[in-house]
């Protein structure tokens, strides 16, 4: 039977459909908008929330939408739409919910309901569900975090590399796809929510580091001393969660995923082609 994939255009899902089809998967992958064809993937035109369109008996379903929102949809379900469910949370859930920034406490208690929530209604339902808390993912262009500094640099020559101690330990997003087809493909992992963070913890500074020198231009640095990160969390409301965590460690450990899945997320290693510079306008 198919495997739904729900936000295949995510960053997972970029990596995730090609390994489906080359497992030999019959691949059904959600969007929003008309999708250009891939071979082995038939796409369908829909979200979470709102209605998806007819669906034959699946077998499993991946889903990167919120947790919460998954959760919804399988409550209006009167028996299982799929046997087994892989979906993704954060370790946000962790490291962010002492946050003082309230709108960063309120998304870490909507992750929280989202993960209680699906896992009420795989029970409910008889699904084998999984769920896998990621550290900071990059890789595909389309992350939030380190591929708009990237972006923003090649507009501007200037490269920010702020002060901190705090350990970071990103993930690579094909490292994902691999745990969600090992997931998909095995019992081991079933019941449980699972942390994965990349292969190396390296401090922020150095992360930072590393994505400017895996530039293909040069950039002037632009050191983020403590008064100026001080002073630019006082005036930017968006900037206050992420300098306060600057001196924290925002890492995962990796035995328990790497025990179930057989997973060996890689090293912190970037070039240039994982920020899509050419889509810098």
């Amino acid at each position: 039977m198919p495997v739904l994939v729900i936000g295949a255009t995510s960053q997972i899902g970029h990596f995730l459909l090609p390994r489906l089809v080359a497992g030999g998967h019959r691949v059904l992958a959600l969007s929003r908008q008309p999708r250009p064809a891939v071979a082995g993937v038939q796409w369908l035109q829909g979200s979470l929330p709102g209605p998806l369109p007819d669906l034959p008996p699946l077998g499993a379903v991946a889903s990167f939408a919120p947790l919460d929102v998954l959760a919804d949809w399988l409550s209006g379900q009167q028996s299982a739409p799929a046997r087994r469910i892989v979906a993704t949370s954060s370790m946000s859930v962790l490291t962010k919910r002492d946050s003082e920034v309230p709108a960063e406490r309120e998304l870490i208690a909507r992750l929280a309901a989202g993960e209680a929530g699906l896992a009420r209604e795989c029970r409910r339902l008889g699904i084998a569900w999984t769920v896998l808390r990621p550290t900071l993912i990059y890789g595909a262009g389309l992350d939030r975090s380190l591929t708009p500094i990237a972006r923003r640099a090649a507009r501007t020559r200037l490269f920010p590399l702020p002060a901190g101690r705090g350990q970071r330990q990103p993930v690579h997003a094909d490292d994902l796809a691999q745990a969600v087809v090992a997931c998909l493909g095995s019992d081991a992992a079933a019941g449980r929510i699972l942390a994965i963070g990349g292969g190396e913890r390296l401090p922020s500074a150095e992360m930072f580091a590393r994505v400017r020198d895996s530039l293909p231009f040069a950039t002037l640095p632009l050191p983020l001393g403590r008064p100026l990160l001080a002073l630019l969390a006082r005036l930017v409301p968006g900037a206050r969660g992420p300098v306060s965590r600057l001196d924290a460690d925002l890492i995962a450990d990796n035995t328990e995923a790497a025990t179930l899945l057989g997973i060996a997320p890689r090293p912190f290693h970037v070039d240039a082609t994982m920020w899509r510079l050419d889509r810098e306008g």
